[in-house]
């Protein structure tokens, strides 16, 4: 890629962050190309559709809360390890609005552009879910797309003005669902 194609592309990306973090997934193409400054032609030589535009943008994001996954194996205590785990996806998803329907259509979609990443986010966290389970001290009926579900749900929460304001006592109340109340 030339230099000034490579930097267009990361202008882009900064400009598309900004502008889905404020509207949310479903910002306009035209608003992003505007704002940042370059023809929606240009736009859409780099990303040809709202998904990958979507995935370019989130992928980064997607591997970081991989590698945290793999990171909070280590902790001792399991419980805290997927609660820790869960409280930094659903902040991922608040600044996403949005986000979490394409999501959730990429699980069952391989041709996606978002597919392999969210398929590694969810595997990462059925490793944290399974290990809790192991030690039994996670709901044992409960699955990876179930905890990847509820995600998506706590971040919807946050979104919603009616709810924000308890979303976080939410998430603790479904972190206290999750796991029993056997010690470790």
């Amino acid at each position: 890629m030339r230099s000034d194609a490579k930097e267009n592309y990361q202008h882009i990306l900064v400009t598309a962050h900004a502008v889905i973090s404020e509207q949310g997934a479903d910002a306009s193409m035209r608003d992003i190309s505007r704002k940042a400054g370059v023809g929606l032609a240009t736009l859409f030589r780099h990303f040809p559709t709202r998904e990958a535009l979507l995935e370019a943008l989130l992928r980064s994001k997607l591997e970081e809360l991989t590698r945290k996954a793999d990171s909070f194996e280590t902790i001792d205590s399991p419980n805290e390890a997927l609660v820790s785990w869960l409280r930094e996806a659903v902040i991922f998803v608040r600044v996403y609005s949005g986000a979490v329907t394409m999501m959730a259509a990429a699980l069952s979609d391989p041709t996606s552009a978002l597919h392999a990443s969210c398929e590694n986010l969810r595997s990462a966290g059925t490793r944290l879910l399974q290990r809790a389970q192991a030690k039994g001290s996670a709901e044992k009926y409960m699955t990876g797309s179930d905890l990847f579900a509820l995600i998506g749900a706590l971040g919807w929460l946050g979104d919603q003005d009616a709810f924000a304001p308890r979303s976080d006592y939410l998430l603790e109340l479904i972190a206290r669902g999750i796991l029993s109340s056997q010690p470790e």
